[in-house]
């Protein structure tokens, strides 16, 4: 099993943590629907399925 042969101070531990920080995911608005979504992923609109600007799932609900 691994064991550190000397202990690491925290201004090190935190220098090496420095670059994983949360990030704004990026956003796209869609040219058919209008609606804003994460690109390259599916999004609902009123219940409809979109990807890329085209219906792929149409909402069927029964009432």
């Amino acid at each position: 099993m691994a064991h550190p042969k000397r202990k690491i101070s925290k201004q090190r531990r935190n220098k090496r943590r420095t670059h994983y920080k949360a990030e704004a995911p990026s956003l796209t608005t869609c040219q058919t629907t209008g609606a804003v979504h994460v690109p390259h992923t599916a999004y609902n609109v009123d219940g409809n399925l979109y990807y890329n600007g085209k219906l792929v799932i149409e909402n069927t609900s029964i009432g």
